[in-house]
């Protein structure tokens, strides 16, 4: 059974930092390209970023270049997104998810960790 559990959600000033992790169970974790996608409160999904089976590729959306980076290891098969330069536009649900190839169409995701960035 595929699982993916995500955590280091929280509440965190704007401005702030928060990294978050995913750890992945019930597949090889290697073989599969992964995703952070979020969704803001009243909003639809938006796609984060994407990462490569073996961590070469990556890529952002526009609205977090620069702030955000993603990162695995797949020895802990553990998938990250460090996340800098918060602000409240950020508030989200985030989720990792799985593709069966790079940039590909997600088909796991996990329950999701709540980030909310307010003073």
């Amino acid at each position: 059974e595929v699982q993916l559990v995500e955590s280091g959600g929280g509440l965190v000033q704007p401005g702030g930092s928060l990294r978050l992790s995913c750890a992945a169970s019930g597949f090889t974790f290697a073989h599969y390209a992964m995703s952070w996608v979020r969704q803001a409160p009243g909003k639809g999904l938006e796609r984060v970023s994407d990462i490569s089976g073996m961590g070469g590729s990556t890529a952002y959306a526009d609205s977090v270049k620069g702030r955000f980076t993603i990162s695995r290891d797949n020895a802990k098969n553990t998938l990250y997104l460090q996340m800098n330069s918060l602000n409240s536009e950020d508030t989200a649900v985030y989720y990792c998810a799985r593709a069966k190839f790079y940039s590909g169409p997600n088909d796991y995701r996990g329950q999701g960790t709540q980030v909310t960035v307010s003073s």
